[in-house]
């Protein structure tokens, strides 16, 4: 026969008697399980709520950004409308100083497209690189060489760096390539050209660049040898005297030294020599600007 267990509440009726009352144990149980079910039902309740809460802040969050982005559209509207505008202003007035000029116009300055960033840029660029020449004098050479409208501010900057400055002024006397040699009338390869020009007069760098040689050298008696740009050498010889050094960096018009006619020579003049790559070329297609800045007859 199975065993039946009980919980016995004893207590006392209003007649002062003591009163068992018998639960049967599976009662508890059944208790527990309810009591159990109600906690974790309890939990899963705050869970929930807790999750609500944190989706309501985060609405509210979104909210709050949306009514600041609403606030700030007009004013971004109206920013890149101004910049728009800027940057079809500098366009044109950059189109036209490079019109006037000869220069040939950016592709981004011709798109008539909502502006970017790389317009704008552009657009900046393009005017820092024309006050550049302008200042540095490339524009003057570019505008006075005469370059057709396909020319680019690059193409100003090039002949800007090109030794075309006269180096000191007066009469080619001696060309460049095959020539009779003044010292024992033999024919020889000349290569550089002679300027004629008084004794001890001033020699000028004809570009930027810097001085690779300045000392006595067979031949040409006080010799001076300036790197360029571009792989271009300029070299003077028969100077009186030296006015910079081996390794000093010179500036276009800056006095290097003076005339003479030191070495093989039988009267005052400039030996004049340019290389190209290692190589000789004709000085005189480089000639154009004089020492006073103005152009040289070709």
């Amino acid at each position: 026969m199975r065993k039946r267990f009980y919980i016995l509440f004893v207590a006392r009726d209003a007649e002062g008697e003591l009163r068992k009352i018998p639960i049967p144990l599976h009662y508890l149980y059944v208790f527990m399980v309810g009591a159990l079910i109600g906690m974790l039902s309890i939990t899963g309740m705050a869970g929930s709520y807790g999750r609500m809460l944190a989706k309501v802040m985060r609405f509210n969050q979104l909210l709050t950004e949306k009514e600041a982005l609403k606030t700030r559209y007009p004013q971004l509207e109206q920013v890149a409308k101004e910049k728009d505008i800027q940057v079809a202003s500098l366009g044109t007035l950059a189109s036209e100083v490079s019109t006037l000029y000869g220069l040939k116009q950016h592709a981004l300055l011709k798109n008539d497209s909502p502006s970017t960033d790389e317009s704008v840029q552009d657009s900046l660029d393009q005017f820092s690189a024309l006050r550049h020449t302008a200042m540095t004098g490339a524009a003057t050479i570019g505008i006075g060489m005469g370059l057709n409208h396909t020319a680019t501010i690059t193409d100003w900057l090039r002949l800007a760096e090109a030794p075309n400055l006269w180096p000191v002024e007066g009469r080619i006397t001696g060309s460049f390539g095959e020539r009779i040699d003044p010292f024992n009338g033999e024919g020889a390869f000349h290569r550089g050209i002679d300027i004629s020009t008084g004794y001890g007069n001033r020699i000028v760098a004809p570009a930027d660049g810097v001085v690779v040689y300045a000392g006595p050298e067979n031949g040409y008696g006080r010799l001076i040898q300036i790197e360029h740009a571009h792989g271009i050498v300029t070299r003077y010889g028969h100077m009186s005297a030296f006015a910079v050094t081996s390794g000093q960096r010179v500036s276009r018009g800056q006095v290097i030294g003076y005339v003479g006619m030191a070495g093989r020579s039988t009267a005052p003049h400039l030996h004049y020599e340019v290389w190209v790559h290692n190589s000789p070329v004709n000085p005189h297609k480089f000639l154009r600007i004089g020492n006073s800045g103005t152009l040289a007859g070709m």
